[in-house]
């Protein structure tokens, strides 16, 4: 069934660029805590935040025999912290300076008897304000946080689906808290140069490990253009790949950001959202996976290929 354009909300970035900033900078402490206790997984897997029912999850993080859970929840608009040991805590988001955000989550982490020790400085931005100086982020829209989860709910529905059609090595539909995107990465299953980094506040190692891989990217960032943009881009950029033709009506290669761009209001506007994001989804991907000879008959499968058979799948229909 094609969702109805009117769950694809609209969410000015100038109606709310305080808010998101703020927000920012709340989820990159609430990821780095996340990163201190998962184990590595390559391609900086493990720090990632994710699309719930109710905002963004850490999901379930290894802490010692035991393990907790961080939660955004965007719609009755608290902070919510789970602990498999020691019950549960939460506090309300609303206005206030980083800095008060990153002392009350470290002061419920320690009620629940967690430690999180944590770099206290952002990454990929700039100025890179230490948390508990961040007193210029201060900002919290209700409505407009539960606005941006709406559109990443959308995002991650279609995204999850265009997932489904690679059995190469591909990762979640996962948050990233540095650049603040919402992406689904598909491997070659080939090694890549190193990248070069230069990412603000960010070591350059960093940008080595995330891109170690040939790569074809694509995810929903809520800064480009009046509304945010998918975006899709591939490291190492093969030859013709800006060039590749590419879906649907308003998708269009940036020479500023090195990637191809569809506006989150084009997209909003179309007469069937969810087919205009697949069409740039997959013809984006073709132009990495075309120009840069993949072998797609190894990496490409239908999903619905166990249809008509007595599969558990079809049986539950």
């Amino acid at each position: 069934m094609t969702a109805p354009a009117t769950n694809w909300p609209s969410l000015r970035v100038s109606d709310w660029t305080a808010t998101r900033d703020t927000l920012h900078m709340w989820t990159q402490i609430v990821g780095k805590i996340r990163m201190a206790h998962a184990p590595l997984i390559n391609h900086w897997w493990q720090v990632t935040l994710y699309v719930s029912p109710r905002g963004l999850t850490t999901s379930t993080i290894p802490y010692r025999a035991g393990a907790f859970e961080i939660e955004f929840d965007f719609v009755g608009h608290q902070l919510e912290v789970r602990s498999s040991d020691s019950g549960a805590r939460s506090f309300p988001l609303r206005p206030m300076p980083v800095a008060e955000f990153y002392t009350r989550i470290l002061h419920t982490l320690d009620e629940l008897g967690i430690e999180a020790p944590i770099h206290p400085h952002p990454n990929e931005v700039e100025p890179a304000i230490p948390f508990a100086e961040d007193h210029v982020h201060a900002s919290y829209d209700g409505e407009a946080a539960a606005l941006f989860w709406r559109q990443l709910l959308q995002a991650n529905r279609v995204m999850g689906e265009f997932r489904s059609h690679f059995v190469g090595k591909v990762s979640p539909v996962h948050f990233f808290w540095g650049a603040m995107d919402l992406a689904c990465t598909r491997f070659s299953g080939r090694s890549a140069p190193p990248h070069p980094g230069g990412a603000p506040n960010c070591g350059d190692w960093v940008m080595v490990e995330g891109y170690s891989r040939e790569l074809s990217s694509c995810g929903f960032w809520p800064g480009g253009g009046e509304e945010g943009a998918f975006y899709a881009y591939a490291y190492p950029e093969p030859d013709g790949f800006a060039d590749y033709p590419v879906g649907p009506n308003g998708a269009y290669f940036s020479s500023e950001f090195k990637q191809f761009l569809l506006p989150y209001e084009a997209v909003r506007a179309a007469p069937d959202p969810d087919r205009a994001v697949t069409e740039f989804l997959h013809t984006t991907y073709e132009a990495a996976a075309v120009r840069g000879q993949w072998d797609r008959s190894a990496l490409e499968d239908d999903p619905f290929r166990w249809d008509g058979t007595s599969s558990p799948r079809r049986a539950s229909k």
